[in-house]
């Protein structure tokens, strides 16, 4: 659906935050509007997820997600990356996989752990450890997993397990049962909609080069309909709202209408992978530069910071804030790449209230930022 009235990028810009900063509501509704929220484990000075919802939750503390998980209704799973996402997200995209192809020896292993997580309930992975003791094999990163737990985390995306919760950062395992996927293709492409839509829905506006990388990415939500995928994002192309503003086609929801507001004097620390400032294409077309996320780039290479977190002043993200525990206090060092803000007394205030409310966050004693 192609809009008429002339847009421009100020306009985009200013409707990306607005409608990403909605009013905080209950961490059920929250994750319920959003669909997915991006799981960091770095703690810097807080996971990911915990760094977005704060905006985006009422009276919400680190770790608050994680405490209430198993009574929340959501799950942990791989989206486009890995997260936490709502029930009904989660439903889109199960079953994944049919083991009968695996080798009769593996499919043994798998029953029999399966029968050992069913008997228990749930399980950690020490436990399955202990009692399967299968060695060890190369993990994502390149090091040494247990092969018990690396089997896990297997059935785990392949639709066997799911997580029921966490103790102390570790994954809690129980036996997961889905019903049948969709048969026929009508249906297929009708999920298929339903989960580009969650993706349009939590990072629109996306220009189109924005919107096929994210799209494709769904061959990790949904590898079993790898297929399908390209058609999806035709289809996507096709029905979402879009217009072409700077020699960029923009997309966003059908249902919605671009209409930006003033964003008001608020300043916010954003965590690396939050709505806003996730797709770091749009993020140089909104703002000018770029931002990279650098904890896995070596010391002398960093531009920003370890955990650099964008800063944004009203519509505008003006530069970046490291934030550090130290003895019990929390440390603010701000940089910029645009400086007269720090000129602003309204800025000068807002800052110091955005450090006040992550202190809160963080269940920490009062400090100051370092311009």
């Amino acid at each position: 659906m192609a809009i008429s009235v002339p847009l421009s990028l100020d306009d985009l810009r200013r409707y990306a935050v607005d409608r990403s900063l909605f009013t905080p509501t209950t961490l059920k509704r929250a994750i319920d509007k959003l669909g997915f929220v991006q799981a960091d484990p770095i703690r810097a000075p807080a996971r990911a997820q915990d760094l977005t919802l704060r905006h985006r939750v009422k009276g919400y503390r680190a770790g608050d997600l994680e405490r209430r998980y198993a009574v929340l209704g959501v799950e942990e799973d791989h989206f486009i990356n890995y997260g936490f996402l709502s029930r009904s997200v989660f439903a889109l995209m199960h079953p994944r996989a049919d083991l009968s192809h695996w080798p009769t020896a593996r499919r043994r292993k798998v029953a029999a752990l399966l029968d050992f997580v069913r008997e228990r309930g749930t399980v950690h992975p020490r436990e399955a450890d202990a009692h399967f003791g299968q060695g060890t094999v190369t993990n994502y990163w390149g090091g040494s997993s247990s092969a018990t737990t690396h089997l896990l985390e297997d059935l785990h995306y392949r639709s066997q397990l799911r997580v029921s919760r966490r103790d102390r950062g570790i994954r809690i395992y129980a036996v997961q049962q889905h019903a049948p996927g969709p048969a026929d293709a009508p249906t297929r492409a009708s999920h298929m909609d339903a989960l580009i839509d969650v993706i349009v829905r939590k990072y629109a506006p996306l220009p189109g080069p924005s919107l096929s990388y994210a799209v494709r990415r769904l061959r990790y939500a949904v590898p079993q309909w790898q297929r399908d995928v390209k058609s999806g994002l035709l289809r996507a192309r096709s029905r979402l709202a879009h217009a072409r503003v700077e020699g960029i086609d923009w997309f966003w929801p059908a249902e919605e209408r671009v209409t930006p507001r003033v964003e008001p004097d608020t300043v916010r620390l954003l965590a690396p992978f939050d709505p806003i400032v996730w797709d770091r294409r749009r993020f140089e077309l909104f703002w000018g530069w770029p931002y990279r996320f650098e904890a896995y780039t070596p010391v002398a290479k960093r531009q920003r910071g370890y955990y650099a977190l964008p800063l944004l002043w009203r519509d505008r993200v003006i530069g970046w804030g490291n934030m550090s525990v130290k003895d019990g206090a929390l440390h603010a060092e701000i940089g910029y790449v645009d400086s007269r803000a720090r000129r602003d007394r309204a800025f000068a205030r807002e800052l110091e209230a955005e450090v006040e409310r992550m202190r809160a966050f963080l269940g920490l004693s009062t400090t100051s930022p370092r311009q």
